[in-house]
């Protein structure tokens, strides 16, 4: 038995990294933390999410509700329309995620500091690799 919390991995595979592939995407977990509050609509969750075309939007959708982190319901109504709700086990994820989420936005400065230090000094004639 392992003494640490991460999971065992069989011979056969990587169960785990499944997972993580499907929810660490570009768009998921943004996906997910647009639908703590409650559902929303797909134009909600366009304008809530910088930089996502439709397209993409679609994709994700489709790939979380597939694995059942959220479920998709469709209001008869004139006009129709689609929301998006988290499922409990998209809810739990969405706790799992907030701290990463939350790490993400209060480190972005020192990120892009650290990129530009990086560059600047990659970019001098005469440095090594």
């Amino acid at each position: 038995m392992s003494t640490t919390d991460e999971p065992a991995v069989s011979a056969g595979g990587c169960r785990p990294r499944e997972v993580l592939d499907i929810v660490g995407d570009k768009w998921s977990l943004l996906v997910v933390r647009h639908l703590r509050d409650g559902p929303r609509r797909f134009t909600e969750l366009k304008r809530g999410i910088d930089g996502i075309s439709q397209r993409m939007l679609t994709v994700t959708l489709r790939s979380l509700e597939r694995d059942g982190i959220l479920t998709r319901t469709v209001h008869n109504v004139m006009p129709p329309n689609v929301s998006y709700e988290l499922t409990p086990m998209g809810a739990t994820l969405r706790e799992a995620t907030a701290h990463l989420l939350r790490w993400s936005s209060e480190h972005l400065a020192l990120i892009d500091a650290a990129r530009a230090e990086y560059d600047a000094r990659t970019a001098q004639p005469g440095q090594l690799s």
